[in-house]
């Protein structure tokens, strides 16, 4: 939407009086540098971010174990309806949700699915892991490729995204999974992408709003 940023994420209109405990929107990739560096904090590297996203499960689909609803309970802000025109709210959100109003994962970390996708400091490229893999080495914490290549878009500089948002459906979009990504052009900012930081040398991830 034209005129669309932080301080007014639906417009010109619009403000974030009363979304202090929603996740900051319309940040481009840069945006999110410069706040990390300015709270003496950094982006998590992709594998820091999946990591911490897991919440110390190993091969689950999801965050929180499984199943997508276990015993019919929503566990993220995702899409349901029709996509793209029909969404019938059944989670309770239209768009983006205060944090804690779904259930935390095994390290206590909120909306690690759904919400709104999240910066990550690793350029994309969509062969960087296969390529790790066929490698004789073990690799621990890697930092991601020296450069962004995306075929469908060569030349445009692109970092990777996780996470998936309000907007991710099984009918379009299901990277609420949590072992799937997104990739983003680095001067974009959406109204369903933010970011989080880590504290420098910790695994430790906190929410930023």
């Amino acid at each position: 939407m034209k005129g669309a940023n932080w301080r007014h994420p639906n417009g010109p209109g619009s403000d974030i009086r009363g979304k202090e405990n929603y996740p900051v929107v319309d940040v481009s990739y840069s945006d999110a540098v410069a706040y990390a560096k300015w709270a003496g904090k950094r982006l998590p590297t992709e594998a820091e971010w999946e990591f911490a996203a897991r919440g110390g499960l190993t091969g689950k689909p999801f965050v929180w174990g499984d199943s997508f609803r276990p015993g019919g309970k929503f566990m993220a802000n995702t899409f349901q309806g029709h996509f793209p025109n029909e969404d019938s709210d059944e989670d309770g959100f239209s768009l983006t949700s205060p944090v804690t109003k779904f259930s935390s994962n095994g390290y206590g970390l909120y909306d690690m699915a759904g919400n709104v996708w999240q910066w990550v400091s690793d350029w994309y490229r969509p062969d960087y892991y296969k390529q790790l893999s066929a490698s004789d080495s073990i690799s621990r914490n890697p930092i991601g490729p020296e450069s962004s290549f995306d075929s469908a878009e060569p030349g445009v500089p692109k970092r990777v995204m996780r996470g998936g948002s309000f907007l991710c459906t099984d009918q379009y979009c299901s990277r609420y999974m949590v072992g799937t990504r997104g990739k983003g052009e680095i001067s974009t900012g959406t109204n369903h992408l933010g970011f989080r930081c880590v504290k420098p040398g910790l695994r430790e991830i906190s929410e930023t709003q």
